[in-house]
């Protein structure tokens, strides 16, 4: 019951005893117990560095229980911020991993390094797009983390889309499942999809991403404001890394026309994305943005996953969702054809 705290089973043993008789000195619960006074004084110890023992104001040297409403809340703060603490390491380490691609692509041969090119600015940025979607010949993959797309990007997108679907080029993108809501994006990918384009979305995109011809791809400068352009990358290692990176995302994503998967618990997959993140301790702002919904509709569903899962806060929720599996890997994604989308970023 208390592993999830970090409590030992011979340490919840002797606190959930000594909530009962809470006065006994060791020689006492050794003989209760018949456990060996030093595997006494060995639970003892772990119960007290969880805060989970203190003396008693009466008896100095006598250790009673603290109640389960001080001690456990304190151990799910403790565990709260050890979780956030590893959500930083892993953004951190995304971070890493990106900045490591982009570092060391110089070991591979001459004819794969990895070169990189600034553009500033939107102008920029589509003026490359139309010389890269001119000079396409197979494929384009896209990225789009937007929640709705703006009605310059959608104009300036459409003559290229149109003009790379009339040569018989491939297009793909992912775009999140609040384009769903969001009329003007809707039209966007109908039309698109009436001249071949392909499209999936997914509860979150993790970055803005154009690959052509799987040999340049674009990345914005700055995640956090695509209008201030783009880095542009060449060569066959952070190329290959970011066609990956889409595939993956690719297939985990489900056709904009079908309905969303479910899995055995009943969540869809915005659902057991808003689960996961709160049980990694981000807060409504955050997972709104990743999202890109409302922070309402974030607290809204959580209310509403808190009441199925019958816990009384968010941290309990995503320990309780744990151990019941929900935060596992989602339904297999559908790997039916879909429809696709925008060329810009």
């Amino acid at each position: 019951m208390l592993e999830a705290f970090g409590v030992s089973p011979a340490a919840e043993k002797l606190y959930l005893y000594l909530l009962r008789e809470p006065d006994l000195r060791v020689e006492a619960i050794s003989a209760a117990l018949g456990w060996a006074e030093g595997d006494v004084r060995t639970a003892l110890d772990e119960l007290s560095g969880l805060a989970l023992l203190r003396t008693s104001p009466a008896h100095p040297r006598t250790l009673r229980p603290v109640a389960p409403d001080v001690g456990l809340e304190s151990l799910l703060a403790r565990l709260q911020a050890e979780l956030v603490a590893r959500q930083h390491q892993l953004e951190s380490g995304r971070a890493a991993v990106a900045m490591l691609t982009a570092e060391y692509a110089e070991l591979h041969p001459r004819g794969e390094r990895t070169v990189t090119e600034e553009l500033i600015g939107v102008d920029e940025v589509r003026l490359r797009l139309k010389t890269l979607t001119a000079q396409a010949q197979n494929e384009l993959l896209a990225l789009v983390p937007d929640p709705v797309q703006r009605p310059d990007t959608l104009a300036a997108s459409k003559p290229l889309d149109a003009a790379l679907l009339e040569r018989g080029v491939t297009m793909r993108t992912v775009y999140l499942n609040s384009i769903r809501n969001d009329p003007a994006s809707i039209a966007y990918t109908d039309w698109l999809a009436g001249i071949g384009g392909r499209i999936r979305t997914a509860p979150t995109v993790p970055l803005r991403l154009i690959i052509v011809d799987r040999a340049t791809a674009l990345v914005p400068i700055d995640p956090r404001d695509s209008s201030a352009g783009a880095t542009v990358l060449t060569g066959a290692g952070a190329v290959s890394a970011m066609c990956a990176l889409f595939e993956q995302i690719w297939n985990a994503a489900r056709p904009l026309g079908l309905p969303s998967p479910r899995g055995a618990q009943g969540l869809g997959p915005e659902e057991r994305e808003i689960l996961r993140m709160l049980a990694n301790g981000e807060t409504d702002e955050h997972i709104a943005r990743r999202l890109g919904v409302s922070t309402r509709t974030v607290g809204r569903k959580a209310s509403e996953l808190m009441r199925r899962l019958g816990t009384r806060s968010r941290f309990q929720m995503g320990v309780r969702a744990s151990e019941l599996g929900w935060l596992g890997p989602p339904p297999e994604a559908c790997r039916g054809e879909g429809l696709l989308g925008s060329a810009c970023l």
